[in-house]
């Protein structure tokens, strides 16, 4: 099997490593845990940055405002034809980033799984993940792999990923928090409805300050869509009197 190297063993980076661990041979790399002691979840023994960077394909899974600083540091250790790959919620930002600092003699896919450890509990089938291509023609490949592991494939831009996500994710998981903030679970005489929109909170309940903060401040169309939804919501006082 090919080795695939993960940076970052947070929840996402552990959460991939167990769906990708019988497809590959897992090199992983995280700043917070010492090589050669093994991973709590994985159980394979945590390498070194240059371990990690060795192998054919690495996947970035740190933080979106860690990615230019990761890139340029692995970018000296990357051999020629390395395919590089980001998970980030955001794409504009970290695709730049990718390539200002990684070498040309690397390919690289900007991919954002539209999905997370909570909401893909019940298996990765059906779930969406989008691709931006970046440099060199390896996109194909990955979202053939992916395709098979079940998942619906979207090639996109960075671009138009981020100004879709502006909505999709800025609005949802700030509304979500708005939700988790009112301290609603206590309530007993509930309709379908609000069963549902509770059932959406809940995917978020768990999500980092970090991701958040990426979702809502990274984006570069975020705050549009934002104001969008403020100048709705006072509309719609407005019209009621209040």
């Amino acid at each position: 099997m090919k080795r695939l190297g993960i940076i970052g063993l947070g929840a996402f980076g552990t959460f991939i490593g167990r769906h990708l661990a019988p497809h590959f041979d897992l090199v992983l790399h995280d700043a917070c845990r010492a090589p050669g002691t093994p991973h709590p979840t994985l159980g394979t023994p945590m390498a070194t940055l240059d371990e990690a960077c060795a192998a054919e394909v690495v996947v970035i899974c740190v933080p979106v405002q860690r990615i230019a600083d990761v890139a340029a540091k692995i970018a000296p250790l990357l051999a020629p034809g390395t395919l590089v790959l980001d998970v980030a919620s955001v794409k504009v930002k970290p695709v730049a980033a990718l390539r200002a600092h990684l070498p040309e003699h690397v390919d690289i896919v900007g991919t954002h799984p539209l999905f997370g450890p909570q909401s893909a509990q019940g298996g990765l089938g059906g779930l969406k993940v989008s691709l931006c291509p970046v440099r060199g023609d390896r996109l194909p490949a990955v979202a053939s792999f992916l395709t098979g592991l079940g998942l619906s494939v979207i090639e996109t831009t960075p671009e138009a990923h981020d100004r879709q996500l502006a909505y999709v994710q800025g609005l949802t998981h700030l509304i979500g928090k708005i939700i988790l903030d009112l301290k609603l679970e206590e309530i007993d005489q509930t309709t379908l409805s609000f069963d549902k929109l509770m059932e959406a909170v809940s995917y978020v309940r768990h999500d980092s300050d970090e991701l958040f903060t990426a979702i809502e401040k990274e984006n570069p169309y975020a705050r549009d869509a934002r104001q969008a939804f403020f100048d709705k919501a006072k509309t719609m006082a407005d019209k009621l009197g209040l």
